[in-house]
């Protein structure tokens, strides 16, 4: 009996123990943000706006933030192509007391940023003109990305950033009436909504 005990802790001890699991590898960290709130006379909104991912594009937005060449300027356009569809549009108008030089075009394609629903992106003429008008998507809207296979300035605009609070002030925006007229008829607002100030959030 002794015999076929010692035998038994024998085999027992010659069983390969299971290895051990290997550590997965943690995910990376999410691409750096700073948040910055945007009050006005219809609500407030929070931006994550993306300092790692657009540097130019987002270090432009809060020069025009921390300098408070924001505050006091308005929601001036709005174009509602459908319930919850279209982009407002807010900034300073080119007003040469507020608007900075220009600066360089971040294609969406080397940043990454996308105009889903409520991304941030700087308005602009030709590429490199951009400077202190600004743009926030309701809806996702692809065709604004940049698409190397479309003819002539294929670029897209350069979102930096999306709303991440206060997304039913943006819809409100884009509900306001607008008056005929100006540069860009029947998207004008007719009573501008102010923005009251642009803060950084710590």
């Amino acid at each position: 009996m002794m015999g076929f005990v010692s035998a038994a802790i024998a085999l027992a001890l010659q069983v390969t123990p299971a290895p051990a699991p290997t550590p997965t590898a943690p995910p990376p960290p999410a691409p750096r943000t700073e948040r910055v709130a945007i009050e006005t006379d219809k609500g407030r909104f929070v931006v994550a706006v993306e300092v790692e991912r657009a540097p130019i594009t987002a270090a432009n937005f809060l020069k025009y933030v921390d300098q408070k060449r924001l505050d006091g300027i308005s929601f001036y356009r709005r174009v509602k192509a459908g319930d919850k569809f279209g982009f407002v549009q807010f900034g300073v108008q080119n007003d040469p007391k507020r608007a900075l030089p220009p600066i360089a075009h971040e294609p969406t394609t080397k940043t990454g940023v996308r105009h889903v629903d409520g991304a941030i992106s700087v308005a602009r003429f030709e590429p490199g003109s951009a400077r202190g008008d600004f743009t926030i998507s309701i809806g996702d809207q692809p065709s604004l990305d940049a698409d190397p296979s479309k003819p002539g300035d294929n670029l897209g605009y350069a979102a930096f950033g999306r709303v991440v609070e206060g997304m039913e002030t943006i819809h409100g925006i884009l509900d306001s009436p607008t008056k005929p007229g100006g540069h860009f008829p029947d998207q004008m607002i007719a009573q501008p909504v102010t923005v009251l100030k642009a803060t950084r959030l710590q």
